[in-house]
């Protein structure tokens, strides 16, 4: 008989066991918040035993980060909505697009789970944060014709327009930009997001 690992998948747990966990522990976050959610209630909700959680990610951390990359990667096609078109048609571009990944319900909900644990917890957002300049700020930066240093500071202001606004859009639901039509809001940011952006080669 032969004995596996503890945390090492079994065949028959290893079909989809990974994707399960996540997905599992994008409701963990969204329901209860990075702190508040456990390797171990994540697991439950997954159909594994939590030793498997531990063999793919290691520490809640890891599963958070995994987490956050999955539900993030729409947001990732930013980059290319810059290099596509006229260069003083990006901010348009650019807000169509991040409103568009919060208007969807199927990336809303991820994305909701991620704000709502980074806001909360130091940890959370340091793993959202190194997300984001890694993998989306410093791509775009990249693409501004601008004076050396002047680029991520453009990009992050754009960034916190965006940001903000669907914050308080789509997650504290402020009215009356929470109700607010789509069209509107983006004719009001489109204009200061392409004004942070500028020169993009």
């Amino acid at each position: 008989m032969t004995v596996r690992r503890r945390g090492r998948p079994a065949r028959s747990e290893g079909g989809g066991a990974r994707e399960r966990i996540l997905d599992a522990a994008r409701e963990e976050f969204a329901e209860r918040g990075y702190e508040k959610a456990s390797v171990r209630g994540i697991a439950k909700v997954a159909g594994v035993d939590a030793a498997l959680v531990h063999h793919y990610f290691g520490t809640k951390e890891a599963v958070f980060a995994a987490a956050v990359e999955v539900a993030f990667a729409p947001a990732l096609g930013v980059p290319g909505v810059v290099e596509e078109g006229p260069l003083d048609g990006v901010g348009e571009r650019l807000t169509r697009f991040v409103f568009g990944v919060w208007e969807n319900p199927v990336t809303r909900a991820p994305l909701l789970a991620i704000v709502r644990s980074a806001v909360n917890n130091e940890t959370a957002a340091g793993v959202f944060r190194r997300l984001i300049v890694e993998q989306l700020l410093g791509r775009i930066a990249g693409r501004l014709d601008v004076a050396e240093g002047e680029a991520e500071l453009r990009v992050s202001l754009a960034a916190a327009q965006l940001v903000g606004t669907a914050m308080l859009r789509y997650v504290i639901k402020v009215e009356p930009l929470a109700s607010a039509d789509l069209e509107d809001v983006v004719a009001r940011i489109a204009p200061v997001v392409q004004g942070h952006l500028g020169g993009v080669r």
